[in-house]
């Protein structure tokens, strides 16, 4: 099988993590990794020219996000991922569910909108344009969990099971177009649980874990289906190269306790994360009432200055 300039079987020496780990550039990530982190650091920069501050974790997370992106896409995990399914899941997993988790707690929306211009009155430029964006019907429609929900669901099922993975890893152009899809679904199915940046859909806290839980035993259930099969399930993967040494229903074994325990790892990010955002709100949300309880307090004691300074008056005369 052609795997679009990938590499042919043969050539690929048996797996080990060193191995995996060495630099295999493919140039659509690299170019659009290297363009995410410098108009990142644009923003950043700007704010920090006219004296705003953008915190340090942030940057780090988005960072850190583009980095995992690179990680299973420019070294040679890309390679091995084309012949083995356990390699590929590795990707699947950090790409649609590790990457996403990162890139939103860089908050890129925010500094976009916190970076980028406002357009003179009357007109319309890119921060007026994504603004727009952002209350449009169609963002509203991705972000709600009717749609995110059954979209993550069905991008593990509708693709591994039917004969459209096998036609998307016959091309490298298929194969790039599936990981964006996986990142895409990521994004989309984390944004309204983060939380962090604006969006139309931002429920209570119980409400996003229980999005989160919603959509996370699939995964295991999915992993289990892998491990349980007395066959290759993805003729893709259902003849790997003996140079390789292993067996077809020993890598799709191994594909599948990566996707049955991958699960947990997002879970416990995210669940920490939502835990630190919802402490945060509340302290806000406490300091809050405490000024308007000091405010009301402030003229409760002015109108009863003001009472007693009548009461004299009236008794001066």
């Amino acid at each position: 099988m052609d795997h679009g300039g990938h590499g042919t079987m043969a050539e690929l020496p048996p797996f080990t993590l060193g191995r995996g780990l060495e630099f295999s550039a493919d140039p659509f990530f690299l170019a659009g990794g290297l363009l995410a982190l410098a108009v990142y650091g644009w923003g950043v920069l700007r704010l920090r020219r006219r004296g705003d501050a953008w915190p340090l974790g942030r940057l780090l997370a988005f960072a850190s996000g583009v980095l995992t992106v690179l990680l299973v896409m420019c070294t040679a995990l890309n390679e091995y991922g084309m012949v083995l399914f356990s390699v590929h899941m590795v990707q699947h997993m950090v790409i649609s569910m590790l990457s996403p988790i990162l890139l939103l707690l860089g908050a890129p929306v925010t500094l976009a909108l916190r970076a980028l211009p406002a357009a003179p009155r009357g007109r319309r430029g890119p921060r007026e344009l994504l603004v727009a964006f952002l209350h449009s019907r169609y963002v509203r429609v991705i972000s709600h969990p009717a749609f995110t929900i059954p979209l993550f669901i069905a991008s593990l099922y509708g693709l591994y099971f039917t004969p459209l993975f096998d036609f998307l890893m016959g091309s490298r152009t298929g194969h790039i177009a599936m990981m964006v899809h996986f990142l895409a679904v990521g994004l989309a199915f984390f944004w309204p649980i983060m939380g962090v940046d604006p969006g139309p859909h931002r429920p209570g806290y119980v409400m996003r874990m229980l999005e989160l839980f919603a959509g996370m035993p699939f995964h295991a259930f999915f992993g289990i289906a892998l491990m349980m099969a007395s066959e290759p399930m993805v003729r893709t993967y259902a003849d790997p190269p003996a140079s390789l040494g292993v067996t077809a229903l020993e890598d799709q074994n191994a594909a599948g306790g990566i996707a049955w325990a991958f699960s947990e790892i997002p879970s416990v990010l995210v669940l920490i994360a939502l835990m630190f955002q919802w402490y945060v709100s509340e302290q806000r949300q406490a300091r809050r009432q405490d000024r308007r309880a000091d405010r009301d307090g402030d003229q409760e004691l002015a109108a009863y200055n003001a009472y007693l300074a009548s009461l004299q008056a009236r008794a001066g005369r």
